[in-house]
Formats: structure tokens, C-alpha cells, sequence
């Protein structure tokens, strides 16, 4: 079974600068995967200035279940979020919201992010998370990963704003594989055209098999996706 984790910045062609579900949806289409998780996406609504766009990219890419999990509303009405596409039928969606640091130690871009947390059919359940920018908001992400994990036929996917070497992974890495191990060679996800380092990330529980991961020279929006294969 083959897993993607993709930050689309709301499906935004990173060379073009402009939305391009078709670019996305193509890239999606292709990779294959069962499971695809995404972050910075836009859902629809009044007052948004978006439509949804995880149901524009189910169906273009093909997919028949998505389910987006909202954080915070931009712009004053447009939900913003995580979402994920699959070929696979959902027993259950939720959004876990991740607590904003009170107070903040940090003068940086501080925003409320969330965990989408999904179970299937097949035991699997997947969490797929974008993780703030401050120091703090990483430590409240990872706490709440930390709740939410499962140590069996569980999948931790998305944009976690950290780099392979920070400590702060070391929790994550204690009950899960990152599927990083199975690089043939160094591999970095931001930006796509030129990437500078790695923060998107893949995590097995230790039941699963990774066969195989990747990060391939794709440049649609502003991260490259991250794949892995899996068996469990």
C-alpha cells in the first residue's frame, strides 16, 4: 500500500503562483496512493473565498472519501486546515485541535493548527498534522501526536515545520519508524524547486512494514510530496 503526505499551500503551482487544482490533482492522481494526507487547504462555506477544495481534488484525483478538519478560519471566514483523500471507506473523522501556547514565550508567527485523526475500515487510523512555527506551539503538536498515537496500524503523516535532527522528534521516534530510514539517499522537501531542507515527514508504528519512501523531484506547489509503501 503506498501513502503520501503533501502541503499544497491551497493548491497553489509554486512556479506559476496561482491555483492550479488540475497540477495537484494530477500529481496525486499519479503517485498512486491509498492514502494521501495534505495540508494548508481551504475548505468552502459563506464568506469564504475558497471552495472546498479537498472535495475539488477528491474528485478530479479520483478519490471517493476526504475529510477536512478545520483550524482556524482565515481571512475572517475561510476554514483552513488539514485534510485527507482515500480509496479506502472511513469508520471515523475527527479534528483534535492542538492547544495554542498561553502564554506565548516566542515574538514569532504564532497560528492554531489541528490534527486530523481518521480510522478505517482496515484498523488502520492515520493522524495528519501541520505543526506551528514557534518552539512552543512544536511542543504542544507533539504532545497532543503523543496522545493520539496508537501503537498499532497507525500512520502519522504531514508538514511538522522540524528538521531530521531536532530532539524535539525523539518522542515520536521512541513508539514509531520514520519511514526516512528507507531513503536511498538524502532526501530534502522544501522548497520544491530547490530544496533546502527536510520538515515533511512519514511515521510507522513499529507493527507496520515499510517496504520502501521517497521524496520525489516533483515541483508542483511549494513542497516536493513525501511517499512511502507500507504492509502491515
Amino acid at each position: 500500500m503506498k501513502i503520501m503526505t503533501y502541503n499544497v499551500q491551497h493548491c497553489k503551482n509554486y512556479l506559476e503562483q496561482k491555483i492550479d487544482y488540475e497540477l495537484i490533482a494530477k500529481i496525486i492522481r499519479e503517485s498512486g496512493a491509498e492514502f494521501v494526507g495534505l495540508n494548508e487547504m481551504y475548505s468552502g462555506g459563506e464568506g469564504s473565498k475558497f471552495p472546498n477544495q479537498t472535495k475539488i481534488l477528491s474528485e478530479l484525483s479520483g478519490y471517493e472519501n476526504y475529510y477536512f478538519a478545520e483550524a482556524i478560519k482565515l481571512h475572517g471566514a475561510s476554514p483552513y486546515g488539514n485534510a485527507i483523500l482515500s480509496k479506502s471507506k472511513m469508520v471515523s473523522a475527527e479534528t483534535v485541535i492542538i492547544p495554542d501556547p498561553n502564554p506565548r514565550k516566542y515574538k514569532g508567527y504564532y497560528e492554531t493548527r489541528c490534527v486530523l485523526k481518521a480510522k478505517f475500515e482496515n484498523g488502520l487510523t492515520v493522524l495528519v498534522v501541520h505543526v506551528g512555527l514557534c518552539p512552543d506551539e512544536k511542543e504542544n503538536a507533539i504532545k497532543t501526536l503523543l496522545e493520539n498515537i496508537t501503537d498499532e496500524k497507525c500512520i502519522v503523516m504531514g508538514d511538522f515545520n522540524i528538521e531530521p535532527e531536532d530532539p524535539l522528534l525523539a518522542p515520536i521516534r521512541e513508539r514509531m519508524q520514520d519511514a526516512a530510514h528507507k531513503f536511498t539517499e538524502p532526501k530534502l522537501s522544501w522548497p520544491s524547486d530547490k530544496p533546502e531542507m527536510k520538515i515533511d515527514y512519514i511515521f510507522a508504528s513499529k507493527d507496520i512494514e515499510i517496504v520502501s519512501a521517497d521524496i520525489p523531484d516533483i515541483v508542483g506547489a511549494d513542497h516536493r510530496p513525501h511517499t512511502a509503501e507500507i504492509k502491515f
